[in-house]
């Protein structure tokens, strides 16, 4: 199949603006390791992750993970560490 897209990635025509901005809505979506990303709010989740309730123009749901998400550890990693600080 012929990829006619514009950046021959598979990104939808009319997505950018005339400066070559993603025009795209997005959504902000945690999984159950407390790991943020973003997704396109037209797409349905993909499977083991949530929407955080957040949505909005790319910068400003990578403005909103950036301010929200303080500590990039795994959930899994930090309730670890701390089981083993526990024991100390």
């Amino acid at each position: 199949m012929e990829d006619n897209t514009p950046d021959g990635q598979g990104v939808t025509r009319g997505v950018f603006d005339s400066e070559g901005e993603d025009k795209r809505v997005y959504r902000v979506v945690v999984n159950h390791e407390e790991q943020y990303s973003i997704w396109p709010v037209t797409k349905p989740l993909p499977p083991g992750w949530k929407d955080a309730g957040k949505s909005g123009p790319k910068a400003e749901c990578l403005a909103y993970i950036k301010e929200i998400w303080t500590d990039m550890r795994p959930l899994s990693l930090r309730r670890r560490m701390e089981e083993l600080e526990g024991r100390s």
